[in-house]
């Protein structure tokens, strides 16, 4: 995440009319203030993401739901936010920018208190989705807002405190969503957002400066297909191990889901402005990096979202001491990342991220192996934080190998592509590894917590190697002279 939206800026902005453009009363805004306003709005909703993994036992104890209940209140954050970040920027271009965004805020906020004021499972996710869809609309628009309150010149550095953010927010979550259950109740983990989110939505209305881009035609069709497809697959795969695979509901939705996403491929490929231009695909590099990313969501998302109930339920830990063990893992990129990004531009992406993403599948499957024996947390140092430093060497590669595969006209669809995809990888990881957990486990005992998990989380391992195998297709040299490196 960090590194993708680093190497997105200069052209995310390109074409962007100067700021106050079309909004003649907006003051020009201050380029400090612009920084902390789209930071702070961005640890936000990259803290959500996670922050309620942690939760995620207090909330079952609470509000009850099995697993493939449970894991909706992550999955529908991922996916709304997901589905939206394309359309969001296309329709940030065509109604402003600051306007939409504030908009965003608005959302987001709003959908905190209702997630807060939730009285079942059900209203909880759907608040879950609303407020991806605020993430959605926040995340590049906020992005866009800060590259053009800066030269040129000096957009690598404030981009470097936003990716900064976002590395942060990755490592505070488990970590902040366990001290405030544990402290207060899992309903602060959204009550905190609402004075945040009003604060930085009036401040943004009243001192961020408007701009457009430039306007293009929104690919409705394309939007609706893909969401509807990989809505209906998911169902499927999340419902399957509860209703079994052999029921019509759940064959109808496999075949339908798979059916739609033909249909927008199809749709894709003769759309006049196609949401996904797949052109793009034809880069070796491209194809590659796409898949890693899925492949890495899917990876970090399900690992995170079982382990967090494995020290819970089967170990008897604390809210907050399952974020504190989490510290190992997630607080690696803050040390790692920026070191993996220097050393891209001398050794290129494979040689990092490979070994990498072997690394992560190493530390999990050694995870996967500790739970099935008596060893203490001391035990899970080590394979945590290999696992960390892992995934760290491969997020910046991934992402700008990608974006270094297209022509500079294609690189903000395509790093909307990458992010898309990043965050549908975290709905098909988590959905597969509970389908495994509840074909072995459950949350009846601590020991059927650890039968599903063991094998669950070896899933995730898994996902980790196709991530690394996926990831020998990327070609340094190919990419280099694409970009007229």
């Amino acid at each position: 995440m960090t590194d993708l939206d680093r190497t997105a800026v200069p052209d995310a902005a390109r074409g962007a009319a100067p700021p106050g453009a079309g909004d003649p009363g907006t003051r020009p805004g201050s380029p400090v203030l612009t920084v902390v306003l789209t930071s702070v709005a961005y640890f936000m909703v990259a803290l959500d993401a996670l922050v309620v993994i942690t939760a995620l036992p207090s909330i079952h104890r609470d509000l009850g739901g099995s697993a493939g209940m449970l894991q909706w209140t992550v999955s529908a954050y991922a996916m709304a936010y997901g589905a939206g970040i394309i359309t969001a920027s296309a329709l940030g271009d065509r109604l402003g920018r600051r306007r939409l965004y504030v908009l965003g805020l608005g959302v987001f906020t709003t959908a905190s208190a209702a997630c807060a004021l939730a009285p079942g499972l059900d209203v909880l996710i759907a608040f879950r989705a609303v407020q991806g869809l605020g993430a959605a609309i926040i995340m590049p628009l906020g992005l866009t807002l800060l590259t053009s309150a800066f030269p040129a010149q000096r957009r690598g550095a404030v981009v470097g405190i936003w990716g900064g953010v976002a590395g942060l927010a990755v490592a505070a979550g488990p970590l902040v969503g366990g001290a405030v259950t544990q402290g207060l109740d899992w309903h602060w983990i959204f009550w905190v957002n609402v004075p945040v989110g009003v604060v930085a939505l009036i401040c943004s209305r009243l001192r961020l400066p408007e701009s457009y881009g430039a306007r293009s035609r929104l690919d409705v069709p394309g939007l609706v297909l893909i969401a509807a497809g990989v809505g209906v697959l998911i169902w499927g795969l999340v419902q399957g191990t509860q209703e079994g695979w052999g029921s019509a509901p759940i064959l109808a939705a496999l075949i339908l889901g798979a059916a739609l996403i033909a249909a927008f491929l199809a749709w894709e490929a003769r759309a006049p402005e196609p949401m996904i231009p797949l052109q793009l695909f034809r880069a070796a590099s491209f194809s590659a990096a796409v898949g890693a990313q899925f492949l890495m969501g899917a990876t970090i998302f399900s690992a995170t979202f079982l382990t967090s109930q494995f020290f819970q339920f089967a170990r008897g830990d604390s809210p907050l001491g399952t974020g504190l063990r989490f510290l190992p893992w997630t607080a690696a990129p803050l040390i790692v990342v920026p070191i993996a990004g220097a050393l891209f531009d001398r050794v290129g992406a494979r040689p990092l991220v490979v070994p990498g993403l072997a690394m992560q599948a190493l530390g999990l499957a050694w995870v996967a192996w500790l739970a099935g024996t008596s060893s203490g947390y001391g035990s899970y140092v080590v394979p945590f934080v290999i696992a960390g430093t892992g995934i760290s060497m491969a997020i910046p590669g991934v992402a700008a190998a990608g974006l270094n595969a297209v022509p500079p006209a294609s690189l903000a669809k395509a790093a909307g592509v990458l992010n898309t995809m990043q965050q549908f990888g975290a709905v098909f990881g988590i959905a597969v590894v509970t389908a495994v957990f509840n074909a072995h486990g459950s949350f009846a005992s601590p020991a059927a917590v650890s039968h599903g998990y063991r094998p669950a989380v070896a899933v995730s391992a898994g996902f980790s190697v196709i991530a690394a195998l996926t990831a020998l297709g990327i070609r340094r040299r190919t990419a280099m002279v694409m970009r007229g490196s």
